[in-house]
């Protein structure tokens, strides 16, 4: 398994959770180097740099990416022409599959709308008591970050119609260095570090003939308005933590 910025909080997170489930051999793709694991270092922006990384991998994680707070010229470098060199160079070297680190800002847009602008402020006394979840199939980006996502979710129903490489896509909840939200919006967004580990190694250890599909990614919140269902049905994840 190959995890792009595993240096990073989630790729963190995931490199200590497949090391104590044991039977991963694990890699790295990063701008820093990585102590303890096998380490490319190698900016995704560049093609060629990256591709000795992913000889010889079943699975690659791409977590690397740039965040919403940075600029048009960043996530361009990163999340857009980064990740079409991570889905090229794991097609050249043969790679089974890529799980693909979106984000829920993939549909967070959805928030300027009623109840889920309610859910957002805490205004809970306004929100029906069955309101109706945003699923998987739901595409309303937040910012040029969100649209970027959007972006590598349909390069993976590309590379994966056209190549046959399984592309596996996680719209991430908020996932906290602290591991608690800290605010209303946090409550209805949050993915604890089990969780997220949780997700990301379902989908590694997924079906071969699952080909490409889109999950959503949070935990068991009260005030959870993504739907998770589609995420228990094919992959069996089932979070217990709770904002």
């Amino acid at each position: 398994v190959l995890i792009t910025g595993m240096s990073g909080l989630i790729g963190g997170l995931l490199r200590r959770h497949l090391e104590q489930t044991g039977g991963y051999e694990l890699t790295a793709l990063n701008r820093r180097p990585v102590e303890g694991v096998s380490c490319f270092r190698a900016d995704i922006s560049n093609l060629e740099s990256i591709m000795p990384a992913f000889e010889g991998q079943d699975i690659v994680v791409h977590l690397a990416a740039r965040l919403g707070r940075d600029s048009w010229d960043a996530l361009l470098s990163a999340n857009v022409i980064g990740t079409y060199n991570v889905f090229e160079a794991a097609r050249l070297a043969g790679v089974k599959r890529v799980v693909f680190a979106s984000s829920g800002a993939t549909v967070s847009g959805i928030e300027l709308e009623s109840p889920y602008d309610a859910i957002r402020a805490g205004r809970y006394d306004d929100v029906p008591v069955d309101f109706p979840k945003v699923t998987h199939e739901t595409v309303r980006p937040k910012g040029i970050y969100g649209a970027a996502k959007v972006w590598g979710e349909a390069l993976g129903r590309h590379f994966s119609d056209d190549y046959g490489l399984s592309v596996l896509c996680v719209r991430i909840g908020r996932v906290q260095e602290s591991n608690r939200p800290s605010n209303a919006w946090g409550r209805s967004v949050h993915l604890s570090h089990r969780h997220i580990s949780q997700i990301l190694q379902r989908c590694i250890d997924a079906p071969d003939n699952l080909l490409y599909d889109v999950f959503l990614a949070t935990s068991n919140n009260r005030w959870g308005y993504r739907d998770l269902e589609h995420a228990r049905e094919l992959l069996g994840y089932v979070p217990q933590d709770s904002a």
